[in-house]
Parts: C-alpha cells; structure tokens; sequence
C-alpha cells in the first residue's frame, strides 16, 4: 500500500528524524557516523536536518551500523527512494505558510490522526462553508486568496477516502459546537456532517463538555500524528509557527494525555445525541 501522499519535504523530516534519533540511540557522534559514508561530518549534520535529500542506499547503510533491524532500515529506505517526488499540495503553495506546509504534508503521510481542539473543528471535518466562514473578516488572509485555502483544507481531507482513509479522533471542547461559523444554516449543515462522518468506522470525535472544569487539553490544542513507516510525533500549532515534538518519550506523554483527554469526554454515542439536539 503506498506510504500516503507524495510530500518530498515531509519525507525528509522524517527521515532526519529517525536518522538522528537512531544515531543518539547508538551513542555514535556525527563525526563517526559519517565514516560510515566516507563522508564529511557537514554531509550527516545535513542529512538529519533535512537539508540534503537522502539516497536510498545511504540511509539503510547509517541505520544498520546504528544498529537497526533490516526490515527498519528498508522501510526508511523505501520512503528515501520516494522523497523526490511533487508534494501534493504544490498548487496550493501560494496560500501555505512555510512552517504549515510541513504539517500538510506529514499529515497527508498519516495513518493515524489524534486532534484536541479547543477553539475550532479541525480541517479534517470542517465543510467548505465552515472553512470559508472562519475566512470572514480575517486579519492575516487576502479575500482574493480566501477560496484556494478553503479547496487546500477540503483536498487535505482523507476521512472518506476510498483507498487510504486517515484514522481520525478528536476530543472538541463544546463550545466549538456552539459558536455559529458562517451563521444559523452553515453550522447547521456542519453539525450535519460530522454526524456523517462520524458514522464510519475511521472515524471517532467525542465533545468535551464545559463542566468537565480540569483535564489535560487545557494546556492547548495538540495533535498526534502516527505512521506506518516511522514513529510518531506530536505537533502544537499556533498564529505564527508550529512546534513538532519528535522526542519518542515526549510523544508517549502527549499520547498518554490524549487517552486521558478521551476518557474525560463524552463517548461517540453520547456525543452524537449532544450534536443532534443542537440541531434540532
């Protein structure tokens, strides 16, 4: 099955990554690493930085003298021999901030997405009314380029997807169920389509009511990313940037948190009475 979208930038990210953490796992420094390649220590500082595009044959020969087991080192070395194709989201790069086109393109790598969301829906559910209604009026966004970031969040969205469908939960707090993007018939039908979505089997999303007074969302919106080919990670979002928690024990806290996160809220079944009688 292919390994997701076609994203070079976030194939080399997470590549790096595991490059990187696989070298600190083996005690090696980058010095002794690059001996490996016969290379210089610039080519292995480049390499796990992402700034180099790497080759096949490099990455499974760093990983097995890091002590990886082959099956890991071919994997990785699949998705190198893969990092040199067109990102899917090229047409829409205009409107893409620079830090946000990272996260498009791991999350069209995804297998798995956990979302909490605090203020609004995330994009995998938004309708493209919501996503244009949240446009209004906004600051930071031409209104000429307001209509190709609304088709770049709707061709983000893998949740009925035929042949790969993202596994999607989200924890939302309640009052972004009761704040009326777009007015009256625009969240309506929003309403609508998350009782949709929510029907099938890949997806999950549970409301967190406003009673719930303490639970571990507070500390802000997070997501968690997971892969079929490499380890997870977990990713804060905000106005201007995004940090991406990519140690593997930082990761297990915030996994950690989003199962304690699900288990405050309320359960799917209980969550599409809450969304139905907000519609009626």
């Amino acid at each position: 099955m292919p390994f997701g979208r076609p994203d070079p930038s976030a194939l080399r990210f997470l590549i790096s990554r595991d490059l990187r953490t696989m070298r600190e796992r083996a005690g090696l420094t980058q010095r002794e690493a690059a001996r490996v390649l016969a290379c210089g220590q610039a080519k292995i500082n480049h390499l796990e930085s992402g700034r180099t595009g790497p080759k096949p044959k490099e990455v499974a020969a760093l990983l097995r003298a890091y002590g990886a087991s082959a099956e890991h080192a071919d994997r990785m070395a699949s998705l190198a021999a893969r990092a040199d194709q067109t990102a899917w989201w090229a047409p829409y790069s205009k409107v893409l901030r620079d830090w946000f086109q990272t996260f498009v393109g791991l999350e069209g790598l995804a297998t798995a997405e956990f979302s909490y969301a605090s203020r609004l829906l995330p994009g995998q559910l938004q309708t493209s009314d919501y996503a244009a209604g949240l446009l209004v009026g906004h600051a930071g966004v031409a209104p000429m380029d307001a209509p190709l970031i609304v088709r770049a969040r709707m061709d983000r969205q893998r949740l009925t997807d035929e042949t790969r469908p993202l596994r999607f939960a989200a924890v939302i707090e309640q009052v972004v169920f009761e704040r009326k993007v777009g007015g009256e018939a625009v969240m309506r039908q929003q309403l609508e389509h998350i009782l949709r979505l929510m029907k099938l089997d890949n997806v999950e999303v549970q409301v967190m009511p406003t009673a719930v007074a303490v639970h571990d969302g507070l500390d802000g919106d997070f997501l968690v990313l997971d892969f079929d080919k490499a380890q997870s990670i977990g990713y804060v979002g905000h106005a201007d940037g995004a940090i991406y928690i990519q140690d593997s024990e930082r990761v297990a806290r915030y996994k950690e948190s989003a199962d304690r996160i699900r288990e405050a809220a309320l359960s799917p079944a209980e969550t599409a009475e809450f969304i139905r009688a907000l519609i009626s």
